[in-house]
């Protein structure tokens, strides 16, 4: 296809996203909060620092205190992109690289689609699949790692694509190791796209002989592993420094969480392995078996795209073959075994929706082929025509252009768009009437979002009752707890309901649902 034809669809892959970023004034939730809150400290010359902090898995006994120690760093890099573009340390300048890609996520779609098929009716039918993703659309072009990793993904399948039209060409395997690079700087889960890499350089491998197979695998690896460490070694160096270790180290005890609050719990050590095990093998398992319930309805639905999901399925038995086809599925079901089985409650609770989102390209082409491949077989048995397979297609993308709309309705009006971001500054404007001083911090529930609406140091409410509180607001010196009648913990529940008498907690009073306390020195 021309390069005016993928310009073609990379306009319209703007048109829903600039539509729904109108209807959505901040990030929304914490992941995009998080994300937004560390473009602007890069914005504004602070590095990868914050002073603000949303768990405590990582050790830290202070603000402000070394960044990403949880999550990786490239969607905060790309917000403060826009921000350096514009000038401006606001979330419209945040997103427009993230509609940008959103975009391009688009064209790179029917590229991924044409290498399959070469028919251009094909790859337009998988570009709209990707403009009206449903489940995705109303966080593609927000500060999350949704429309980065679907766009990495997708030049991932592309770049396999070569290779398999030509082995020797090197520099694919090059352009492989950079795209695991970007997309394990985006999320830590990323690094399964480089062991993916030494997987299809195996496959990949001429089969005449076992010193050809070797050979040819350790080229291939070297030279992924070289563009990969190109992209992700300044990060090792910095975590290296910072922490003494390759990796950053919030998030290896997450392996030990009982349930997800406990990704907030204060101390950390209070995780372990010992911990985990104190529970119950009955308890144990029983989480991996809701999370595996979970987790494939997240990927029939989320992935999947509800109506897509079959389709996809015929795509795959019918290019089982198919070498980028075979990576793609081991991919989903690594991630499903690690986000079910490893890290239940992150997964269930949508870590494995995001890391999924690699693979949508490969599943938006794969669900037209498969459509087309059954009525081939239908008619073969003297049923339907081209005038059918034009219905069918039709009804396909209609109803995915239903679930879209739908879709985004629930989420951004019915649900409401934000988690805090829009009752944060009335909150402020509460305790500034109340005497609170500048460098004052405060205990909240979502401190990112916090942070972005006020500017003021903020640290996240701990797993734990009134005790943990007060524990942590005398280790980083907090002065204010704003407790949200809508997320509040178990553990804290008479404090919401009952806010007067409590030790150590003075009630300041009610503002948008939220109660305010000042704590006792």
């Amino acid at each position: 296809m021309s390069f005016r034809t993928y310009f073609f669809l990379f306009l319209s892959g703007l048109i829903l996203p600039l539509i729904i970023a109108q209807f959505q004034p901040f990030p929304g939730y914490l992941d995009s909060d998080y994300y937004f809150a560390g473009g602007i400290q890069l914005f504004e010359g602070n590095g990868f620092t914050e002073p603000y902090l949303w768990n405590y898995l990582d050790g830290t006994t202070s603000l402000p205190h070394p960044s990403h120690t949880y999550w990786m760093p490239l969607a905060s890099i790309v917000s403060a992109l826009g921000m350096w573009v514009t000038g401006q340390a606001d979330y419209a300048s945040a997103r427009l690289p993230f509609i940008f890609i959103a975009a391009l996520v688009v064209p790179v779609t029917a590229a991924v689609a044409y290498s399959f098929s070469k028919k251009r009716d094909a790859a337009f039918l998988s570009a709209l699949l990707a403009i009206f993703s449903i489940y995705h659309a109303p966080f593609v072009g927000v500060t999350d790692n949704f429309s980065l990793f679907m766009l990495f993904g997708g030049l991932y399948f592309l770049n396999a694509a070569k290779i398999l039209e030509d082995p020797s060409r090197t520099r694919n395997w090059f352009f492989l190791g950079l795209l695991a690079g970007l997309l394990s700087l985006s999320r830590s889960d990323g690094l399964l796209w480089l062991a993916l890499t030494f997987l299809f350089a195996i496959w990949r491998a001429p089969k005449n002989s076992i010193l050809r197979i070797a050979s040819y695998t350790f080229r291939s690896s070297i030279i992924a592993l070289i563009a990969f460490l190109l992209i992700m070694s300044p990060w090792y160096l910095r975590n290296l420094n910072t922490f003494g270790s390759l990796m950053a180290p919030g998030g290896s005890r997450v392996l030990w969480l009982e349930n997800y609050d406990q990704t907030f719990i204060y101390p950390p050590e209070k995780l372990s392995m010992g911990s985990f095990l104190a529970s119950g093998w009955n308890e144990i398992l029983s989480d991996r078996l809701w999370a595996f319930g979970t987790n494939l309805q997240s990927g029939i639905a989320a992935h999947g795209g509800i109506i897509l999901f079959p389709f996809i399925v015929a795509g795959i038995i019918y290019f089982r073959n198919d070498e980028r086809v075979r990576l793609a599925v081991v991919a989903w079901l690594i991630l499903f075994f690690v986000m079910t089985f490893f890290f239940p409650f992150a997964g269930a609770r949508g870590a494995f929706f995001h890391a999924g989102a690699a693979l949508q390209p490969m599943w938006w082409t794969l669900a037209p082929l498969g459509l087309d491949e059954i009525l081939l077989s239908l008619r073969k048995r003297n049923w339907g025509n081209d005038w059918t397979r034009v219905l069918f297609r039709s009804v396909l993308v209609m109803i995915a252009m239903i679930l879209t709309v739908f879709v985004v309705n629930l989420r951004l009006f019915s649900l409401e768009w934000g988690e805090g971001e829009a009752v944060y500054p009335a909150v402020e404007e509460f305790l500034l009437k109340n005497g609170i001083k500048e460098n004052d911090i405060v205990i909240v529930r979502n401190a990112p979002g916090y942070y972005i609406a006020t500017m003021r140091p903020a640290i996240s409410i701990p797993y734990g009752g009134e005790e943990v509180i007060l524990a942590v607001a005398e280790q980083f010196g907090a002065d204010y707890l704003v407790l949200e009648s809508r997320a509040a913990l178990p553990q804290i529940k008479n404090l919401l309901e009952n806010p007067q008498g409590h030790a150590g907690f003075i009630y300041l009073g009610e503002i948008n649902e939220a109660h305010i306390f000042k704590l006792d020195d």
